[in-house]
C-alpha cells in the first residue's frame, strides 16, 4: 500500500526522529576510540585487547548492513528500524554496565548488530516520505548526520571520558534513542510497508558471516600483526575471498537471496556504489591521518587535533540543504566533479605542510573542504539511487552503505598501513645522508654537543611529516581520476530522480 507523502510540522519532526537515530549509531562508530587508554585501564586488560570494543562493533554491524531489505521484507521497514534503535537503546545500556571486557564485548557485538539498519532504513524512510520535489533535501539532511557524527564523536568522546566517565559515552544514547523510537513509531507506526514470509537463505547468511567477518578482523588487526607477515592475516584472506567468491556466486542463483547482487545490473548503483565508496575510502583515510600526524608529531592534544579536523563539518551542515534543493537544476555528475575537484585541491594544498605550519594554517583546508563534502554524499547517493524501484529501496540502501563503511574501514588501515611504511622509508634516507661523507653532516657529527637522541627525533619528525604530505598528495591524485569516472554515469531521468532518491 502507497502512503502519501508527509508535509509541514509532522515532515520536519519525522526527519528529527530518523536523524536522531542515524546520528546515536554513527556517533558510537567512533566516539569509544578516544576513550580505549581509560576503558582497558578500568578493566584491567591490555590496550591490545582493548581495541577489541571497536572491532567486535565493526564486525557484527558490517554483517548486519547487507541484511537490511531481506530483514525489512520479513518485519517492515518501520517495524525493523524501531526494533533496531530499540535493542540498539538496550545494547548502549548494558554496554556502560558491563564489569569485565568479555562482557562489554559481547555487548559491542549485540549492538553493532542490531544498528546495520538504522542507516539504510532511516535514509529510506526519508526517501519515502518526502514529496517528490523534496527529496534531494531529504538526502541533504541525512547526510548531515553521517557527515557531522563521525567528526564529532572523538571530540565528545574525549571530554565525557575526561569530565564523566566511559560508560557515559554509552549511556548518552539511552534518552536520545527513546525519543528517536517515540517520534518515529508515532508518524509510521501505521505505514510500515507490508511483510512477506521469506525463507531464510541459511547458506547465504553463512557466507556473509565468515566472509564479511574475516574481511573485517583482518582490517582492523592487519597493521598490528605486520599484514601479510603474519599467518593469522593470511588465513583470514584466504577465508574472506573464498567464503565472498561463494557468496556472491549462491546469491546469483539462489530465489531469495539475503543479500541481492542483482543491483549492481543496474549501471548508476554500480558506477555510483563504486565511486561513493573509493571516494569515501580515500576521504576517511585523510580523516583518520590528520588527527594521529598532529598528535604523535606536532605536540597536540587529543582535544585540540579534534577541534583541527572538526571545521570539515561545519560548512556541510549550512550547505547541505542548499545542494538537495537545488542539485536537479545541474547534472549529478557535475556536482560530483565539483566536489572531488575541491577535495583534489585541498589535498595538495596539505602535502605542502611544514613542521612550523599553525593552527590557523590546517583549520582553513579543512573549513574549505566542506565544500566538496556538501557536494559530494547528496547528488552521489541521489545518482546511485536513480534507477531503483521503490520496493527495492532497503536493500539497494543497505547494499550501498555496506561498501561505503567497508570501503571507510579499508581506508582507515590502508591510510595507516602506509603512513608508516613511508615514514620508514623517508626516515632510511634521512639518515643516509647524515654520515661522515656528506658536506656539512661530517662536522654536525664530530661536535660532541651534538645530542644523537634529538638528532634522531628531528629525523622522525621530518620523516613522518613527509610521510603525511605523501598521503595527501597520493589523496588528490585519487581525486583527480575520480573526477573522469564519475561521467561512466548515465544522467538520471527527471521522472526517475523524484521517485526513488532525488530532487524534481
Amino acid at each position: 500500500m502507497s502512503h502519501p507523502p508527509l508535509h509541514g510540522p509532522t515532515l520536519v519532526l519525522l526527519t528529527l526522529g530518523l536523524s536522531l537515530g542515524t546520528f546515536m549509531q554513527v556517533l558510537d562508530s567512533s566516539i569509544a576510540n578516544v576513550s580505549l587508554p581509560a576503558i582497558s585501564g578500568d578493566l584491567a586488560v591490555s590496550p591490545n585487547q582493548g581495541t577489541w570494543v571497536i572491532t567486535s562493533f565493526a564486525v557484527s554491524n558490517a554483517i548486519a548492513l547487507p541484511l537490511t531489505g531481506w530483514l525489512s521484507r520479513r518485519f517492515g521497514d518501520v517495524r525493523l528500524f524501531v526494533l533496531s534503535t530499540l535493542l540498539f537503546t538496550l545494547a548502549s545500556w548494558l554496554c556502560g554496565l558491563a564489569p569485565s571486557l568479555p562482557l562489554l564485548i559481547a555487548a559491542r557485538v549485540l549492538q553493532g548488530a542490531v544498528a546495520g539498519p538504522m542507516i539504510p532504513l532511516s535514509q529510506s524512510l526519508l526517501l519515502g516520505n518526502y514529496p517528490p520535489e523534496k527529496k534531494g533535501l531529504a538526502l541533504a539532511l541525512w547526510s548531515m548526520t553521517v557527515i557531522v557524527a563521525p567528526i564529532m564523536g572523538p571530540i565528545l568522546g574525549g571530554w565525557i571520558t575526561d569530565n564523566i566517565s566511559w560508560p557515559w559515552i554509552f549511556y548518552i544514547n539511552i534518552p536520545v534513542g527513546l525519543l528517536s523510537i517515540f517520534i518515529t513509531w508515532t508518524i509510521l507506526g501505521k505505514r510500515s510497508s507490508a511483510t512477506q514470509s521469506v525463507p531464510v537463505d541459511k547458506v547465504g547468511l553463512f557466507l556473509l558471516v565468515v566472509g564479511v567477518g574475516a574481511l573485517q578482523i583482518m582490517l582492523d588487526k592487519g597493521n598490528d600483526l605486520d599484514w601479510f607477515e603474519s599467518g593469522s592475516i593470511v588465513a583470514l584472506t584466504v577465508v574472506s575471498l573464498l567464503a565472498l567468491s561463494l557468496l556472491v556466486a549462491w546469491e546469483l542463483t539462489d530465489r531469495h537471496p539475503v543479500v541481492d547482487f542483482h543491483l549492481f545490473g543496474d549501471r548508476n548503483f554500480l558506477v555510483g556504489t563504486a565511486i561513493l565508496s573509493v571516494g569515501y575510502l580515500v576521504f576517511f583515510g585523510n580523516v583518520v591521518v590528520l588527527p594521529l600526524w598532529l598528535q604523535t608529531n606536532m605536540g597536540y592534544t587529543a582535544t585540540w587535533a579534534g577541534m583541527a579536523a572538526a571545521p570539515i563539518g561545519i560548512l556541510p551542515v549550512f550547505l547541505s540543504a542548499v545542494v538537495g534543493k537545488n542539485m536537479h537544476k545541474v547534472d549529478l555528475r557535475i556536482w560530483a566533479t565539483f566536489s572531488f575537484g575541491v577535495f583534489a585541491a585541498v589535498s595538495f594544498w596539505n602535502s605542502n605542510f611544514n613542521t612550523d605550519v599553525t593552527f590557523d594554517q590546517i583549520v582553513l583546508p579543512r573549513l574549505l573542504m566542506g565544500f566538496g563534502v556538501a557536494t559530494f554524499f547528496v547528488p552521489l547517493t541521489s545518482l546511485t539511487l536513480s534507477g531503483i524501484p521503490r520496493e527495492m529501496m532497503p536493500s539497494a540502501t543497505g547494499l550501498s552503505n555496506f561498501f561505503r563503511i567497508l570501503a571507510g574501514s579499508f581506508g582507515t588501515s590502508l591510510s595507516i598501513t602506509l603512513w608508516d611504511r613511508r615514514a620508514e622509508f623517508h626516515h632510511s634516507i634521512l639518515t643516509s645522508h647524515i654520515s661522515a661523507f656528506e658536506p656539512g653532516a661530517g662536522n654536525l657529527l664530530d661536535n660532541p654537543a651534538t645530542d644523537p637522541a634529538l638528532l634522531d627525533r628531528i629525523l622522525s619528525q621530518q620523516a613522518v611529516l613527509m610521510a603525511t604530505n605523501d598521503i595527501f598528495w597520493l589523496s588528490g591524485a585519487f581525486f583527480v581520476a575520480l573526477m573522469v569516472l564519475v561521467w561512466l554515469a548515465r544522467p538520471p531521468r527527471h521522472d526517475a530522480i523524484p521517485a526513488s532518491s532525488g530532487a524534481h
